[in-house]
């Protein structure tokens, strides 16, 4: 397949989105091609703001460039204000933006600001517990013991801020998470839990749940996506074997469990069958992830060949079938991809996040930028 003209194509998108979101972000659509656009009010704004700098790395168009420079002063904004920070996506937020603007530019600016961002993120570890809360304040009677698998993707601005400043206690308290995450999110035979829950003074595991499953014991495929690109992260900066071997087990789980065209559907327990919603935000995640994974393999291991194989053929599969072809009136690239399916929100639409790993994927076959999680001297 022909990686440079696939990209080709997403730019003629990102251009005409450009001018039409105005410095706003993208979230999803809902069912009529558009995007809903919010304002530094969302979990979601990094994607686009990756997006625009996977764009620029590829392009080196100046109007891309203005547009992703002027997006990291919109999130150092946000920053100073604090606003709709209280939550840990402050990864997916901040590695995109202003940890990209240093990885591309060595801006300083930028790279302030991402350290700034994960001295905030650690505002959410609980001593008591062990963990990094996802969501809501401290002590709060529901989510004040609750980790989710999505975590695992925000704490690269952790590691990453570890290695610029020379301060261990960044990365240390992102790999007790990682590994709590690891022996509680992660089930036997590879599958994966959403979230866990703990109690919050004493630690104590109490039980897997999920939020956007299907059910609580449910496999959610975005979630599963989401652990196998991040306990690869994990791996790549803590150089620990079981991490990867718990990538390699999430990965195997995906790869068995989704249908012919590699597609996942949005919930891996849910009924694999026609009219039944996609998650192809999911399979662009995981093939990220697994193209990640095959670096961290010997030559000589079989899986690296598979895990290598499978994310070209399902990038191929969603490319062919899924993709928007540089259309100018849709404003999504991947089509069919799901937010809260149980929730009725965005169930077969658009979503941003989806179109950045689709895109970050292509660059990566492409060889050219592999993303914003960590810097590329590594």
């Amino acid at each position: 397949m022909n990686w440079s003209a696939t990209i080709e194509q997403t730019l003629l998108t990102t251009k005409a989105n450009i001018a039409r979101f105005q410095g706003q972000f993208p979230h999803v659509s809902h069912g009529d091609g558009k995007y809903q656009l919010v304002n530094h009010t969302d979990w979601t704004e990094g994607f686009w703001a990756g997006i625009l700098w996977l764009s620029y790395e590829y392009s080196k168009d100046p109007d891309i460039h203005d547009a992703a420079v002027q997006s990291v002063r919109s999130f150092q904004e946000r920053l100073q204000q604090e606003s709709h920070l209280q939550h840990h996506d402050i990864g997916f937020l901040y590695s995109l933006s202003a940890m990209a603007g240093w990885i591309v530019e060595q801006n300083e600016d930028a790279r302030q600001t991402a350290l700034q961002a994960a001295d905030l993120l650690l505002k959410r570890w609980r001593p008591s517990a062990q963990i990094i809360q996802a969501w809501g304040p401290e002590g709060d009677p529901e989510n004040g013991g609750r980790i989710i698998i999505d975590c695992l993707m925000n704490l690269p601005l952790l590691y990453w801020a570890s290695e610029q400043t020379g301060d261990p206690h960044y990365a240390a308290i992102a790999r007790i998470h990682a590994d709590k995450s690891r022996r509680f999110l992660v089930r036997g035979d590879g599958s994966s839990y959403h979230t866990f829950y703990f109690d919050p003074l004493s630690g104590d595991s109490i039980r897997g749940g999920t939020h956007q499953g299907f059910r609580d014991g449910s496999t959610w495929s975005r979630g599963q996506a989401w652990g196998i690109y991040g306990f690869v992260l994990a791996y790549r900066y803590l150089r620990e074997p079981y991490f990867l071997d718990t990538a390699k087990q999430l990965a195997r789980y995906f790869m068995d469990h989704v249908p012919e065209d590699l597609v996942a559907y949005w919930d891996f327990d849910a009924p694999q069958q026609q009219g039944e919603p996609r998650d192809s935000s999911a399979s662009a995640i995981a093939a990220c992830g697994m193209l990640e994974l095959a670096q961290h393999l010997d030559e000589s291991d079989p899986e690296r060949a598979s895990f290598q194989e499978f994310a070209e053929q399902s990038v191929i599969s969603m490319a062919n079938g899924y993709f928007t072809a540089g259309s100018t009136e849709e404003e999504g690239f991947l089509r069919h991809g799901s937010y809260f399916v149980r929730g009725g929100i965005s169930p077969d639409d658009f979503v941003i996040w989806g179109d950045y790993f689709f895109l970050e994927a292509l660059m990566r076959l492409d060889g050219r930028s592999p993303g914003y999680w960590y810097e590329r001297s590594l």
